[in-house]
């Protein structure tokens, strides 16, 4: 794989083109999160779904890795699937924590990308690790964007 800056932009795209994929996936995740812990979240709508990744792919560091990552889950395919799950999982996690950002949204990004992932499969055909791209976008992005109770102002934890 060799990555340049028309990969990062090719690879940008695509993510921004998967909103009708992941919108519904970040909705969904919401969804179920908020009735496990009793909580309305806000839902997500295209628009901010493409901010996010606006704002994710303007950083060039986290944006070469993101692209990276998101090329290798696209064209990653193991014969039987099976043998390949460890691999699709350890980057569909690492790809959804470096959408969500910093501590602590990076670590529950990583821990919803499972939630997300056993909500999601592939169509007949795909890769083993386009179902696993799906959940990390959506994990990732419904992470970074605030809407849960939780972010509403500031922590009440700072020191002054």
């Amino acid at each position: 794989m060799r990555v340049t800056q028309a990969t990062v932009r090719e690879e940008y795209e695509w993510v921004c083109d998967r909103a009708d994929v992941v919108v519904p996936l970040v909705n969904d995740t919401r969804a179920h999160l908020g009735d496990l812990f009793g909580v309305d979240v806000d839902r997500l709508d295209d628009a901010e779904y493409r901010a996010a990744v606006d704002e994710v792919f303007a950083d060039g560091d986290r944006a070469v890795n993101v692209a990276a990552l998101v090329g290798l889950l696209r064209d990653l395919d193991v014969d039987g699937d099976y043998p390949g799950f460890v691999v699709d999982e350890l980057l569909g996690r690492e790809l959804a924590a470096m959408i969500a950002g910093d501590q602590p949204l990076r670590l529950l990004a990583e821990a919803t990308f499972h939630v997300a992932d056993v909500r999601t499969h592939g169509e007949d055909g795909d890769t083993a690790g386009a179902d696993d791209l799906d959940a990390a976008l959506a994990a990732g992005v419904q992470t970074r964007v605030p809407g849960w109770p939780w972010q509403d102002g500031e922590s009440p934890f700072a020191v002054e």
